[in-house]
């Protein structure tokens, strides 16, 4: 009998189903250089950029448990949707890029992975909204309080050795503003999201910057230039919307 599979300490299902979830933890990982992914990606970002640790990270955006809320109410669609549905809005919003096909292996695999990561957690589905069990808290403070010249001098003096004077980032630190990053139909691009973001995830060594620093960096990064989200540039055309997956004839 051969030895458990394992990533990151964690035992994976046999055959083909382990193979998905180790494909979908690469997808996350390397997600606008992926062979798999990289058609869907218009700008810089994986997965992780936002979702620390390959969505491992237990605040960060985290993966932790996701997959136990869906099928969840999403208010800003309108509708109850699937986890793989909101994977794949945020490779139109977040990574700035075109929906890939629903059933698609790219789809299936992250969230195959995002499963994973959430097996022995109860179900309970989001009648709410469309996060899971341990999404980021929101702020107390809201983007009102917010100060973007503060904000400036804090990004120069903790942010830009990593991201660059030009946010635009380098090998290992994602692009903050600019054609390379998130477009302003990403969540991320609303003041009080970033900053409750950054209060969690910044520096990622050591998260600790205050509440008020978490909003003025947040209004600093966000009042840069970055894409402009329109819908029908986003979506596939008709009938690359969903795959049928099935190997066999009917």
């Amino acid at each position: 009998m051969g030895e458990e599979a394992t990533l990151a300490g964690r035992p994976l299902p046999p055959g083909p189903l382990g193979e998905t979830v180790k494909l979908g933890a690469m997808l996350v990982e390397q997600t606008a250089t992926h062979l798999l992914t990289k058609a869907y990606v218009g700008n810089r970002l994986n997965c992780t950029s936002c979702h620390l640790d390959n969505g491992m990270h237990g605040a960060a955006a985290t993966f932790l448990g996701v997959a136990t809320a869906y099928p969840a109410w999403a208010p800003r669609e309108g509708r109850v949707i699937t986890l793989e549905d909101r994977i794949l809005n945020c490779f139109m919003r977040s990574e700035n890029g075109v929906r890939p096909p629903l059933g698609s292996r790219p789809s299936v695999a992250i969230a195959a992975y995002i499963t994973w990561l959430s097996e022995g957690q109860p179900l309970r589905m989001n009648a709410e909204r469309s996060l899971g069990p341990n999404a980021v808290a929101p702020l107390k403070a809201g983007a009102a309080q917010a100060d973007a010249r503060s904000g400036a001098v804090l990004y120069a003096d903790r942010c830009a050795y990593c991201h660059g004077e030009d946010g635009q980032g380098d090998d290992d630190s994602p692009p903050v503003w600019g054609a390379e990053s998130y477009n302003d139909g990403a969540g991320l691009a609303r003041v009080p999201k970033l900053a409750a973001w950054l209060k969690v995830a910044m520096p990622p060594d050591e998260a600790d910057l205050t509440e008020q620093e978490s909003l003025d960096l947040a209004a600093f990064v966000n009042s840069h230039q970055r894409p402009r989200f329109r819908l029908e540039d986003h979506l596939p055309k008709p009938d690359r919307m969903g795959e049928y997956n099935s190997r066999r004839d009917p």
